[in-house]
């Protein structure tokens, strides 16, 4: 089915969100705004809201530690995940989760983590309970390449294959597994490669083009709807900052960055946008300006929230049932 113009409208409302809810991350961690570690999603911007326009509120996600554009492209709430990034108690995760544990369930987003490879398990055991239940629903597991190092990647494709589980397998290939080039840590030039192994359709795109990006998107949640198992999409693109706020990133080498930044998904979508008469140059600055806003009205929300009380410390920490047993 074509993409409509409102779809692809939507698409960029979302792309720049991501862009200034990270630039403004980013901004507050170096100021010291922002406690604990954040991974920024700066440069990918094209392949969350693409692959998400592909699905419903009740279709799934799981997420990695670089999460916040997943989290972003499936309907997260911006003021609830600047307050958790702030440490408040009004946050997804009542402060205490911080960058890498956002979730929310009412949206299907299963959870950022900050272990690598676990979604692929995540999103298995999602896959399962949508084939035992017998509804139409999808889910796609969102990672980077050096996760597909993992053998929770090989054991979770392996297992989707052989159940034909309806997960959409999306490897943002950013061409890093933390410092080391995907050309020294793999001998395959495409993650989607790895997909004959399993019997699943390996699709490698240009994940710098969210029409790219969608296109493939949505024939594989297509695929998945229809009960015929996996697909392995890879979308090639690359993380314009270092692996974490405050990693200089000098194992980059100067003349690859420039390169993608020539690349850059922001302006690139904007420009096709315009030139094909999706929006006018007007709407795009109106969206840019409202995004702002949402953007200022989200730290404002966050900046005036409380800390989680010293006595909460440990609470949610431990399940339920855990901490019956301990109480007993």
């Amino acid at each position: 089915m074509a993409i409509s113009k409102e779809q692809m409208k939507d698409m960029y409302v979302k792309m720049r969100r991501i862009r200034d809810f990270e630039s403004v991350a980013a901004k507050l961690f170096a100021e010291g705004k922002i406690p604990g570690f954040v991974h920024l999603y700066l440069g990918e911007e094209a392949i969350a809201p693409a692959v998400c326009e592909c699905l419903t509120d009740k279709d799934f996600i799981t997420s990695t530690h670089r999460g916040h554009g997943h989290i972003i492209a499936k309907g997260g709430d911006l003021n609830l995940m600047m307050a958790e990034l702030f440490g408040r108690v009004t946050g997804y995760c009542k402060g205490k989760g911080g960058s890498m544990h956002i979730a929310d369930r009412d949206k299907g987003i299963l959870g950022a983590n900050g272990i690598v490879g676990a979604g692929h398990c995540i999103a298995c055991g999602a896959g399962l309970s949508i084939l035992i239940r017998g509804t139409d629903q999808v889910c796609v597991c969102f990672f980077g390449d050096g996760s597909t190092n993992q053998g929770t990647f090989h054991e979770s494709l392996n297992m989707a294959s052989i159940w034909k589980l309806p997960i959409i397998f999306v490897c943002e290939n950013n061409h890093y597994g933390i410092s080391m080039s995907q050309d020294r840590h793999q001998a395959i030039k495409d993650v989607a490669d790895r997909g004959a192994a399993y019997n699943i359709p390996g699709i490698s795109v240009d994940g710098n083009d969210p029409m790219a990006v969608y296109e493939a998107a949505e024939e594989a949640v297509a695929r998945a709807r229809a009960g015929k198992g996996p697909t392995l999409l890879e979308c090639k693109t690359y993380r314009q900052h270092g692996h974490f706020e405050g990693d200089p990133a000098i194992y980059k080498p100067k003349e690859e960055q420039a390169a993608w930044m020539e690349k850059d998904p922001m302006p690139r979508y904007a420009k096709f946008l315009v030139e094909n008469g999706v929006m006018t140059q007007d709407e795009v600055d109106a969206v840019d300006k409202q995004v702002e806003k949402e953007i200022e009205d989200a730290i404002a929300f966050a900046d005036a929230q409380p800390l989680p009380a010293v006595e909460t410390a440990v609470v949610d920490v431990y399940s339920d049932i855990v901490e019956e047993v301990r109480d007993r």
